[in-house]
């Protein structure tokens, strides 16, 4: 605040000119009021202002003096900046506290890790087990198979060995008859007869209709056959009803 003091030397003007000084500072107020009046606003909350005061001092004088009012300025204030929020550095045990939990969270997702890696790694190997005893068990019915079907091949082998069918070694056909030739008579004939242990033929008959002529030389070429005997567990048995069909054809 600044005081403006009016000394003893400045009353003489004054007092000559106490009227239009008066007035004159009436008008100032006036304006002063009138401008603070239309810049004043209502909604702002009035700032902090820095006031200059001017007052007047009036010395006992034999005419009165028209005091003048004391005027207010207020001058502009500039906005205060608003405060930023200040972060404070967490202190050094909130800090080691959450290296901690960090550290506990990485042991625990590796040991999840490690025990999910442990599981996997168990069903590859159960896995891999089955399947070599999958292909164990194949291998097995396979040799099975095998060494079966090998007993069977050679009980095969064994049992035509031991048995097996009569064979024709030796057959002859037998003479077209002159007579037959002669007259251009031509037929066929179905001799039956049995086969005995040595492979000769015993009994020959003549089956169905056989022409006259064609009997004898028929029944007597079925004697010559040879043929190897049947074999039952090794032994060399007899085949009876055995048929051989002769035919006689001119040509």
């Amino acid at each position: 605040m600044t005081s403006l003091t009016l000394q003893q030397p400045m009353w003489p003007a004054l007092r000559e000119h106490g009227s239009a000084l008066a007035i004159a500072v009436a008008l100032h107020a006036g304006a002063a009021w009138l401008l603070f009046s239309l810049s004043h606003t209502p909604e702002l909350p009035a700032p902090a202002a820095q006031v200059i005061q001017t007052q007047l001092v009036q010395l006992p004088a034999p005419e009165p003096v028209v005091a003048a009012p004391t005027v207010v300025e207020s001058a502009p204030v500039a906005p205060v900046p608003k405060p930023q929020p200040t972060v404070q550095a967490p202190p050094v045990e909130d800090a080691a506290l959450a290296l901690k939990r960090v550290q506990q969270q990485e042991r625990r997702e590796r040991k999840q890790r490690e025990e999910s890696e442990r599981r996997e790694q168990l069903a590859r190997d159960e896995k891999a087990r089955e399947a070599r005893e999958q292909a164990q068990r194949l291998a097995a019915a396979r040799d099975t198979e095998a060494a079966r079907q090998a007993a069977t091949a050679k009980a095969r082998a064994e049992a035509d060995a031991a048995s097996r069918q009569y064979l024709p070694i030796a057959k002859e056909a037998p003479d077209y008859p002159q007579r037959a030739l002669d007259r251009h008579i031509e037929g066929e004939c179905m001799v039956a007869y049995t086969v005995d242990p040595s492979g000769r033929v015993t009994d020959p008959q003549v089956v169905g209709n056989c022409h006259p002529l064609f009997v004898k030389p028929s029944l007597a070429a079925a004697k010559r056959f040879r043929y190897q005997p049947r074999l039952i567990n090794g032994q060399a048995v007899s085949v009876h009803n055995v048929r051989n069909k002769f035919t006689y054809e001119i040509r």
